[in-house]
């Protein structure tokens, strides 16, 4: 029995400690600016700041075509390729997010 009790202990310290880090989902809005640019907004569910967050830009095929990263606002706005593209939130494990080129707000 005293096993039993230490194992729900110790699940629930860990059940515990893992919610904080699962508590926000990463959030991208893209928008084409109908000047050859495009602008992304990137943040948190919970409003966490996204600053300095990596973007990626890739066509097609998975290759790289540009790479930036959110500034203060949590914005980057990047010339827009020619052809099928995606851009890439990577926020680090289970906090990304990608977004489709065709799908860009116009």
């Amino acid at each position: 029995m005293k096993n039993l009790l230490f194992i729900l202990a110790v699940a629930a310290l860990l059940g515990a400690q893992a919610s904080p880090a699962a508590a926000h989902s990463a959030l991208l809005n893209c928008f084409d600016n109908a000047d050859g640019t495009f602008t992304c907004q990137g943040g948190y569910s919970d409003g966490s700041s996204a600053t300095g967050i990596r973007i990626v830009v890739r066509d097609s095929s998975g290759v790289v075509l540009q790479e930036a990263r959110l500034d203060s606002n949590s914005e980057v706005t990047l010339n827009r390729p020619q052809g099928d593209f995606s851009v890439l939130f990577d926020g680090g494990a289970g906090h990304s997010v990608e977004v489709r080129g065709d799908s860009l707000v116009r």
